[in-house]
């Protein structure tokens, strides 16, 4: 579809939902529900309850807030992923602030439980362009030709990208954690 009848389709969605129709904010959530979970899932590494509370967190404030949504800036599906990235990067910020007195307190949590969440915190540390790359790539599983097209550049300079945001990644990981990590390319 061509980005015009994009944006006009999207904003007449928008227009409808503002004036009350259930139908039409149904179809966008069926629209948008599941990608936005797979995106959420990632960002949390895979940790449920967290991904579960965000995902419910990214619902509550569209609904608040779905006036804001501009379809000429982008689709309603990027609009969420900024919520969520937020909601999340909000979320990790206050928990790292409340800190308990006594770890007697707290139940022992798996080491993979504690390694999810520094990756979560990494992924939400990157600069939004690294995180997006990283997304297209390990998420959507696209190839570089196809992330080059959609984002209007060369295959090379995306494969630069990739290659820069690789290495923050790495970096912020091994800063948070200590542990020397290689990032390696995936098979989708």
């Amino acid at each position: 579809m061509p980005p015009d009848e994009r944006v006009r389709q999207a904003e007449k969605i928008r227009r409808a939902v503002l004036a009350g129709d259930q139908a039409a904010w149904r179809a966008l959530y069926d629209s948008a529900y599941a990608r936005l979970w797979a995106y959420v899932a990632w960002r949390c590494a895979g940790m449920r309850d967290l991904a579960e509370e965000i995902s419910q967190e990214t619902w509550l404030v569209a609904v608040r807030r779905i006036a804001d949504y501009d379809p000429r800036r982008g689709s309603f599906l990027a609009w969420l992923r900024g919520i969520a990235g937020k909601a999340l990067q909000h979320h990790l910020r206050s928990r790292r602030k409340v800190q308990p007195l006594d770890g007697k307190d707290l139940p022992e949590r798996p080491q993979d439980m504690d390694n999810a969440e520094q990756i979560a915190r990494t992924l939400a540390e990157l600069p939004e362009r690294y995180e997006a790359v990283l997304r297209s790539k390990y998420l959507d599983a696209d190839s570089v030709e196809q992330i080059a097209a959609a984002w209007n550049t060369t295959p090379k300079a995306i494969e630069s990208l990739l290659t820069r945001a690789r290495q923050a990644f790495r970096d912020v990981y091994e800063r948070r954690t200590g542990n020397d990590i290689a990032v390696r390319e995936l098979q989708p």
